[in-house]
């Protein structure tokens, strides 16, 4: 399994516990930032499944926009009701807008993304463009002349277009 170093992401916690600090300091207990979802993107032959981590946020506050190469998911986390009696002693939650850009490695067919959201879990089934596809051929190899015997290679074709 191969993870994704994300240097900006540690640089945002960092950032994040900074205010936390200078906020428990100040006596505030909510702020609003900008944060991202964690994702995970798996391939499989046919489709690219993007599943977006999204607990406690409504789905009328999820928008998601494509590209043949990339999908935008955004929105916004609001506060819960608050009793003017109680006091946040920590909140570790993010709040606020969120807004989280993930490239593909090949193109998909935007039209026909399907979405899912149940238990706090966006999955998005991405499916592939036709021409970016892996496609296995049968390639006839012949010997040079006078053996007459043909033999069949299965052989990993990619189809390559230019735009």
């Amino acid at each position: 399994m191969m993870i994704r170093w994300q240097p900006f992401e540690r640089m945002d916690n960092l950032r994040r516990q900074i205010d936390e600090i200078f906020n428990d300091m100040a006596g505030q207990s909510q702020v609003e930032t900008v944060w991202w979802p964690t994702v995970e993107l798996i391939d499989t032959p046919d489709n690219f499944q993007l599943r977006v981590a999204l607990p406690g946020i409504s789905r009328d506050h999820i928008n998601i926009e494509a590209t043949r190469n990339a999908v935008s998911i955004s929105g916004e986390r609001s506060y819960p009701p608050q009793d003017d009696r109680a006091t946040y002693l920590r909140s570790e939650f993010a709040y606020g807008k969120f807004q989280r850009l993930v490239n593909l490695p090949t193109e998909i067919d935007a039209d026909r993304i399907q979405a899912n959201y149940a238990d706090g879990l966006l999955t998005l089934t991405l499916p592939k463009a036709e021409h970016a596809r892996r496609h296995i051929v049968k390639v006839q190899v012949s010997e040079l002349a006078g053996s007459g015997e043909q033999k069949a290679l299965d052989v990993a074709s990619e189809e390559v277009t230019q735009e």
